[in-house]
């Protein structure tokens, strides 16, 4: 079992290490072997192949950031429950109860969002203007 800082965190800089020579070595590797292909199209700012069509100062639906918003939010809720599987058997009906709840509370999150139409795309009728 180590004992001192150092061999506690050599290990990561070990790793960290490897990371940054496998990133490196990724990169060279490509720049290296990659095909140099240039046109007045793919030096666009974009590079997707499609030249660019209006203005870069669209403005975007207040859904569209909304709906970023609660992609977070359940994604971070969802991350929670990787530590409560890893001590569910140390937790047992205790911690079932409590996860019950809080995916319950997640859930009920969720039909809000949904009732309120926070996760509609289409037009309603009355946008439209029929």
């Amino acid at each position: 079992m180590p004992t001192t800082y150092p061999e506690i965190y050599f290990p990561v800089l070990v790793q960290m290490l490897i990371a940054a020579a496998l990133a490196g070595g990724l990169i060279f590797v490509s720049v290296a072997l990659g095909k140099r292909g240039r046109s007045p199209l793919k030096d666009t700012p974009y590079e997707s192949g499609m030249a660019p069509v209006g203005s870069a100062r669209e403005r975007f639906s207040v859904k569209f950031y909304l709906v970023g918003m609660i992609f977070i939010l359940f994604d971070i809720e969802a991350v929670f429950l990787y530590p409560w599987a890893v001590v569910y058997r140390q937790l047992r009906l205790f911690g079932f109860i409590e996860m019950f709840i809080f995916v319950a509370l997640v859930l009920i999150g969720f039909f809000y969002v949904w009732k309120k139409g926070a996760l509609d795309w289409a037009p309603h009728r009355d946008e439209e203007g029929k």
